[in-house]
């Protein structure tokens, strides 16, 4: 594996038609600095939008032909517990990585304890294979499981990180995703203060689907459209995973009723976090209808940096 040079990412910037920002450089050197024999992994975190998914890629071109795989923490999550189930975790990561020998991590972040408990598995088995991990997270190690009542049982596996991991803030002034430009179906995506643009299902077009265990009520399923009330999808236990499947099968979605950040519940606040994110890495459109969280005003305990994240992906909606 060659060493990168910073030039590198000076004209990947150039022929984006940007210049990289004081922190970026900053990132960007560290990343060049990173000696292929180190065998240590990269952990690059900071505030939403300010270029860390860019700097990954670039980094991983600048690698060649070195097998790697780029994943999004969700999906590769969902594909590792189905396999786990099936085949045990060591079939699992033969599937899943091949002759992978770096792992690139996007949107990292920790707040399923079945997805802590199977993370410190992961990380054992990439030791074992010499597999170096690269990842990016709006948290820092120490901000992973951030829950209260599970933090302390994750601690052993964030010293791992730490001790395995070059940790490399990127923190600059500016959040380019508010004049960026999202997918072309997330973008396409609607905010309305009410349906009165929509046409409303009707009541004999409610359905029940179960995309994974869980049973969840649609207001309509129909076509490439499916039609959700924010209780039945955010203050229900459903999961990753069943949202995972859902945008799979419906590349269009509604979702109505959405309360006033402060009267959803802090899991709710994290659901809808979730299904924002995994409809955006999708590229799936998405419309909503209600209160507006793109702006600011009295949160619950939950969701933290998420909610960062999550507003400027919504930013992205007309």
């Amino acid at each position: 594996m060659k060493p990168i040079r910073v030039d590198v990412f000076d004209r990947a910037a150039q022929g984006a038609g940007f210049v990289l920002d004081p922190a970026q450089r900053a990132a960007a050197e560290r990343l060049a600095a990173m000696g292929p024999a180190t065998g240590r992994g990269i952990y690059l975190w900071g505030p939403v939008g300010r270029g860390k998914t860019w700097l990954m890629d670039v980094f991983r071109e600048g690698l060649g032909d070195v097998p790697s795989r780029r994943v999004h923490f969700h999906e590769f999550f969902r594909r590792l517990h189905e396999l786990v189930h099936t085949d045990g975790i060591e079939r699992a990561m033969d599937l899943l990585l091949g002759r992978c020998k770096i792992l690139f991590f996007d949107e990292f972040h920790v707040h399923d304890v079945g997805d802590g408990a199977l993370l410190t598995r992961l990380l054992g088995v990439l030791r074992e294979r010499r597999v170096t991990l690269v990842v990016t997270s709006n948290y820092p190690p120490d901000g992973l499981m951030p829950n209260p009542l599970f933090h302390e049982t994750f601690v052993p596996t964030i010293e791992v990180l730490k001790e395995r991991m070059e940790i490399i803030e990127v923190a600059g002034a500016v959040d380019y995703r508010e004049s960026g430009t999202a997918g072309r179906r997330f973008g396409a995506g609607r905010y309305l203060s009410d349906a009165a643009g929509l046409k409303w299902p009707a009541a004999a077009d409610r359905v029940t689907l179960r995309p994974t265990t869980q049973p969840i009520t649609a207001l309509s399923a129909a076509g490439d459209l499916v039609w959700f009330e924010f209780a039945d999808l955010c203050e229900r236990p459903t999961s990753t995973l069943d949202y995972l499947s859902l945008a799979s099968a419906y590349p269009r979605w509604v979702l109505s009723g959405v309360p006033r950040m402060a009267d959803a519940s802090p899991d709710g606040v994290q659901r809808f976090c979730n299904v924002v994110d995994i409809l955006h890495d999708q590229d799936s459109e998405l419309t909503l209808v209600g209160a507006d969280w793109r702006v600011s005003g009295p949160e619950p305990v939950a969701g933290g940096l998420d909610l960062a994240r999550t507003r400027s992906r919504l930013a992205l909606l007309g």
